[in-house]
């Protein structure tokens, strides 16, 4: 198995729903995102000919994912109030409004399935939530 691993970050700010602690509040963290990509054989011919990918094309779809939520609101849906959603938008604030509970475990997988969706062969993704708190989403 030939494998290639890469990684980003992004600083976003979200809040857990139906959490009771710290973290039910408005924080922000210094995302790290890990990804690997893995297949069985090497490309066959062209200019990426004895490689999985180009490293070039890994990094910027990779990249190009954690700018999306870069220095963004990350919002559950639904965690809201529309008035509230409204409100901040008015203000010019940006959100990123998601399907799932702002987890870094959910992170990670929507991270694993953006990337996939794009034809990458993501074998896994990490978040770090913190230096020393991290999630991970593998097949």
């Amino acid at each position: 198995m030939y494998g290639l691993r890469t990684e980003s970050a992004f600083d976003s700010a979200h809040f857990l729903t139906d959490y009771y602690g710290k973290c039910e509040n408005l924080h922000g963290h210094r995302w790290r995102i890990v990804v690997e990509i893995e297949q069985e054989d090497l490309q066959a011919e062209g200019t990426m000919k004895d490689m999985v990918l180009d490293f070039g094309v890994f990094k910027k779809a990779v990249r190009d994912f954690a700018d999306s939520l870069d220095h963004t609101f990350l919002v559950e849906e639904g965690s809201l109030k529309p008035e509230t959603i409204a409100a901040l938008e008015s203000e010019g604030f940006s959100l990123t409004i998601l399907p799932f509970r702002t987890t870094a475990e959910n992170l990670a997988r929507y991270a694993f399935e953006t990337l996939t969706k794009q034809g990458l062969p993501v074998s896994m993704v990490e978040v770090d939530e913190t230096p020393n708190n991290r999630s991970f989403y593998r097949k």
